[in-house]
């Protein structure tokens, strides 16, 4: 079957595409910055020996690692309103979950950063009479951050992708954008070849950022 591709009737209307976009980067720099925030208080809290503040916290790093994205938004919007009663918009339940997801890897990768430094840097800056404080900021941080970039990019590179499931409860994103336009002009093809050509032209040099990180941490 020969089929006759109509590119001109799919990006006809330029302006909804740009939209579309727009919100999709909106969310993606909105919660990947909102879950660096929580990673980084998280993670500190974890570090501690204090069982009532590293349980609840690592009881939700598990929940949001181990659950679905799509499930969560759904919940958001669905469940958490009939428990609090009263309803949430669409653009912040969608932003709540997207934004506690990334917080839960982001915490992750904050620990595990801070836990990668040798114990013997943390004796070496005790001997000298530092504090916590000052260990953190003189020693163990400057050297975890370089560390915990290359796979903050990757994870903000995952969320923006992520940012596709916003279509489920209608926040106009690339992906909602792209199901209206295909329920308009009937070429799902066109469309979603089109939508999938702006995801690789927003997260290819992305991936190329990452990967010279990470040759540049391995030196």
């Amino acid at each position: 079957m020969h089929y006759h591709w109509d590119l001109a009737m799919v990006l006809a209307d330029t302006d909804r595409w740009w939209h579309g976009i727009g919100i999709t980067l909106l969310y993606s720099v909105a919660t990947v910055a909102g879950g660096i925030v929580i990673g980084v208080f998280c993670g500190l809290a974890l570090l501690g020996q204090k069982r009532w503040i590293t349980l609840p916290l690592e009881g939700y790093v598990e929940i949001f690692r181990c659950t679905p994205l799509l499930i969560q938004i759904v919940w958001f919007y669905y469940a958490l309103p009939i428990l609090l009663n009263f309803s949430l918009p669409a653009w912040l339940a969608a932003g709540l979950g997207l934004t506690l997801y990334m917080g839960a890897f982001c915490t992750e990768i904050f620990r595990a950063g801070v836990m990668s430094i040798g114990r013997g840097q943390w004796q070496a800056g005790r001997a000298l009479g530092m504090t916590y404080a000052q260990l953190m900021r003189r020693i163990v941080l400057p050297q975890a951050v370089r560390r915990m970039i290359p796979p903050l990019v990757n994870q903000s590179i995952t969320q923006l992708k992520n940012t596709a499931l916003l279509y489920v409860v209608a926040v106009p994103d690339l992906m909602y954008t792209s199901s209206i336009i295909t329920a308009e002009t009937y070429r799902p093809l066109e469309v979603y070849t089109s939508a999938a050509a702006i995801y690789f032209i927003m997260l290819y040099p992305l991936t190329l950022f990452a990967k010279r990180l990470e040759t540049r941490v391995d030196r």
